[in-house]
């Protein structure tokens, strides 16, 4: 790099002025190796910064980076084919959606890639993840929820479970619709994300409806062909591991939110029952006041509770033991096996 070669010449510089003044052999040999271990160094860097996020396939070196971009690319022709304007970017505010955010911008500079950020509320967001959003992304539009936690708690009778999660499609995967989204969902989170996700997606009323097409020329042609009503997304990043992730951001620079160096491997809702009933205990630690609207929610959920309908559940603190209880096929209604059973019918 420039400063690399400024720092060599600056050295061979003090090297030359060192041997005027009638320097010993031996300690100028050392200073000549010291300016051979910096120049071996400094190739070592850039050999380690041209192989990152670069995979290697059977056809070749593949750029991670190239490949995402023209994936924006290719999402925004089909955009614009459809007259669905410009990319609907889903952002969280998590590592991924900065990422995300990063080559959405890189897409624009070299292709005029036009987009928005989109950031649907949730109100049990991370207070510090919200605060990196307001601080950092500007240009963030913020859309409110139509129900909140608190409200769908005691509508469904029931706190959100593995099984049944209706706040994730209440909450964080609405909108959208009639555009073409752009998601930061990766392969690397879950084998079940690995089995069911690709680069291009097309929804249909249901997410159970859904087809998968990939980078080659049909997949993309069958993307490209799908009808306007349907909701058409693209994953840029659905092949990168976590330390392309990483990496990316710290070759670009990027800020991030200060959870992760707190020991935050993902970011989520407070009391996402994805986490495991641990990682729930560990949020409420942390956040006490949301327990707290937790266990009002509960108490206004009991109270709301149809009277036909017979439970072992008597107090918020009732549910909250069952709720963060990893076994979740104990009874809590006379005559039903789970609660889930109970939502589904």
């Amino acid at each position: 790099s420039a400063g690399t070669r400024f720092r060599c010449d600056s050295l061979i510089g003090n090297l030359i002025d060192f041997k005027r003044r009638g320097g010993g052999v031996e300690e100028y040999t050392t200073k000549r190796k010291s300016r051979k271990i910096i120049l071996m160094e400094a190739r070592a860097a850039r050999l380690r910064k041209r192989k990152m996020l670069v995979e290697n396939t059977l056809f070749g070196e593949r750029d991670k980076v190239k490949t995402a971009i023209e994936r924006i690319k290719f999402a925004y022709e089909v955009a614009q084919q459809r007259e669905l304007g410009g990319l609907h970017v889903c952002f969280s505010g998590g590592k991924d959606s900065t990422v995300l955010a990063e080559l959405c911008k890189m897409a624009n500079e070299q292709y005029g890639v036009e987009y928005s950020l989109n950031y649907n509320v949730t109100g049990i967001d991370p207070p510090e993840l919200v605060y990196f959003m307001r601080q950092h992304y500007s240009e963030l539009i913020w859309h409110p929820y139509k129900k909140s936690m608190w409200q769908l708690i005691v509508e469904k009778h029931m706190p959100p479970t593995r099984l049944v999660r209706y706040c994730c499609a209440e909450l964080k995967e609405r909108g959208g619709e009639g555009k073409m989204c752009l998601t930061g969902v990766r392969w690397a989170e879950s084998v079940k994300r690995k089995n069911n996700r690709t680069a291009y997606e097309v929804f249909e009323k249901t997410k159970e409806q859904r087809m998968l097409f990939s980078d080659n020329d049909d997949g993309r042609l069958g993307f490209e062909n799908c009808m306007m009503k349907r909701k058409l997304v693209c994953n840029p990043i659905v092949d990168w591991a976590d330390s392309d992730v990483w990496d990316f951001i710290k070759m670009q620079n990027l800020s991030y939110c200060e959870l992760y160096d707190k020991g935050f491997k993902r970011l989520g809702c407070i009391g996402c029952p994805l986490g495991g009933s641990l990682q729930i205990k560990q949020d409420f630690e942390r956040y006490p006041k949301f327990k707290k609207l937790y266990l009002m929610a509960f108490d206004e959920m009991l109270k709301a509770m149809p009277d036909k309908i017979e439970m072992s559940w008597k107090t918020a603190e009732d549910v909250m033991r069952w709720w963060l209880n990893d076994d979740k096929t104990k009874n809590q209604i006379t005559g039903q096996i789970t609660m889930e059973e109970k939502w589904n019918s």
